[in-house]
């Protein structure tokens, strides 16, 4: 992974939990955490370019979600 791939990646994971901590209700925020917790987790090992842009859009756009709610 390239360094400014790691940093963009790092960047998504921070944000997804400053946002996941915002939630009012104590459920959905600690549900909210783990989800991104394990997601990022499960996938720290990917090293193809073409799947981890991937997972990156697919966090993008899970974060627009959390924004929304």
């Amino acid at each position: 992974m390239a360094a400014s791939s790691r940093t963009q990646v790092i960047s998504l994971y921070r944000m997804m939990l400053m946002e996941s901590k915002k939630f009012p209700s104590y459920n959905y925020r600690t549900y909210a955490l783990r989800r991104v917790r394990d997601a990022f987790r499960a996938n720290r090992t990917e090293k193809d370019p073409k799947t981890v842009e991937r997972l990156m859009v697919e966090g993008r756009q899970t974060l627009a979600l959390i924004q929304r709610q």
